[in-house]
């Protein structure tokens, strides 16, 4: 995509479209760049438009400015515009004139400037917005947008805002490919493929198999693997470019979760691919931080494995041992993405890590508690759990903490071994959460349940139906924070 920030009046700049932002109920602002387009405005009903958020209204031929068009976009209220609100313009607008079949178009941001609002975001929501994944499809869609123009002030400011926004954009489109992909093309040896090719920008990548593993004692983790032909990949990235101990992101990485002998309803389970969304996010996080050259030191571990049935799949009653000694009861073999967290985070502590935050598709709970809207947040260090909320209200990844009540642990104690890994249906959110509490004992931890945010069944402003990326977004935004407080 091809972005551009020209100094310019909007009735000179020749485009196929220009996309105008209004405010609530000031249709008007515009109405000195033509005496044609002012008549037009004057006579819009607000049935019409009204400037509401995320309303759209297309004007062709005006005459006297040299836009092929005119878009007109609402914001809503001023007291309620905030970026979330560009991005969402971003989206709106470049998604619309995309399908329109208009390669270019520019935004004036006269609205914009007074409040104190970085345009870049705008900028973001479209790059987002025109996310498809045409892989598979013989017939691709038509050439589509490739040029925007921001109508404003260059600085260097600016300019690297935009740059910004570009890099992100193109690190959660990387995450979507890989969770939109089929589980037949994206085996746990194709995620370590694509883990293999952020290596050129300065990450170094060791796929530790299922050998070693075994010697390593990660009893938790293969007992998923078990029932699969695939073998398990457990994918350990490194960046550094700081002395301060690294934080570590663990990424949930079933690439295809039937559930195991505990199979899960055929209905739908045709999205379980998307299980490894937790490991996509990571990679996504590794590529955009390795592109920006951020002051940081990362460790991404990525405990990859297919959950299948078979005659050498884990059954539910199995009893198997993690790695650091403790051993866990298997009570559903739909369970799965906390025995490979486990492992996951056992490993992590080699690391001496400042803080562990591990991402994953984990419970169905979770959709059924916040439905496609939020994120569950868990943890045991109040100061990260509260930079998380922060991160997360920023870039509008929003998590809601909940619990993790001693009494808990009792809902997830054996009978035979040290702990089992679900307690059932009762408390099974937090449940979840104070299971992979028990591994990460003192060492600061933030769990993040992405099950209902990962994957959405229809379009949004800026995110089309499929994989959504998330994680990506909220876990630079966390990062960047905490590597200011830690220089």
């Amino acid at each position: 995509m091809n972005i551009k920030i020209k100094n310019i009046g909007e009735k000179d700049c020749v485009c196929r479209a220009l996309v105008l932002p209004v405010l609530e109920g000031e249709t008007g602002f515009y109405k000195e760049l033509s005496p044609s387009l002012s008549q037009i405005l004057a006579g819009l009903s607000s049935k019409e438009f009204s400037g509401k958020k995320n309303e759209l209204f297309l004007i062709p031929g005006v005459s006297g400015i040299k836009p092929e068009r005119v878009l007109l976009v609402g914001l809503g209220k001023i007291e309620e515009i905030s970026e979330e609100t560009l991005r969402q313009v971003g989206g709106k607008s470049a998604v619309y004139l995309n399908g329109l079949g208009l390669e270019n178009m520019a935004l004036s941001t006269a609205v914009i400037k007074p409040l104190k609002l970085s345009p870049a975001a705008c900028v973001e929501g479209a790059l987002l917005g025109l996310y498809t994944y045409t892989r598979y499809r013989k017939e691709k869609d038509g050439k589509g947008m490739t040029g925007i123009t921001l109508l404003a002030a260059p600085s260097k400011e600016l300019s690297a805002q935009i740059e910004s926004a570009k890099t992100t954009a193109d690190a959660v489109c990387f995450a979507r490919d890989l969770v939109n992909t089929p589980a037949n093309d994206m085996t746990p040896t194709d995620l370590a493929k694509a883990s293999m090719s952020l290596k050129k920008q300065g990450v170094s990548v060791r796929v530790i198999e299922k050998k070693e593993a075994e010697r390593l004692g990660m009893g938790a983790y293969l007992s998923v693997a078990k029932g699969s032909h695939q073998p398990p990949k457990f994918i350990v990235l490194e960046y550094g470019k700081s002395k301060t101990s690294p934080i570590v992101l663990i990424g949930k990485s079933i690439t295809f979760d039937s559930g195991g002998i505990s199979i899960k309803p055929s209905d739908g389970m045709e999205k379980m691919k998307y299980d490894m969304a937790g490991g996509a996010a990571v990679l996504g996080v590794f590529k955009a931080v390795a592109e920006a050259g951020m002051p940081v030191n990362l460790v991404g571990i990525l405990p990859a494995t297919e959950n299948l049935p078979g005659g050498s799949a884990s059954k539910p009653g199995d009893v198997v041992t993690s790695i650091n000694g403790m051993t866990v009861e298997i009570i559903n073999t739909d369970a799965e993405g906390r025995l490979i967290i486990a492992d996951a985070i056992g490993y992590a502590k080699r690391f001496k890590p400042r803080a562990v935050i591990d991402t994953a598709t984990l419970t169905g709970a979770c959709m059924i508690a916040f439905g496609g809207e939020a994120i569950a947040m868990m943890g045991n260090d109040c100061v990260l759990l509260d930079r998380m909320k922060k991160a997360g209200e920023a870039v509008y990844e929003r998590v809601w903490e909940m619990p993790l009540y001693d009494e808990y642990k009792d809902y997830i104690k054996s009978d035979i071994a040290d702990i089992k890994n679900t307690g059932g249906k009762t408390g099974s959110l937090v449940t979840s959460g104070y299971f992979l509490k028990e591994f990460a004992g003192e060492t600061p931890w933030v769990h993040l349940d992405i099950a209902g945010t990962a994957w959405v069944e229809k379009d949004k402003p800026y995110v089309p139906k499929g994989a959504s990326g998330i994680g990506v977004r909220l876990l630079l935004k966390f990062i960047e924070g905490l590597s200011e407080v830690l220089k």
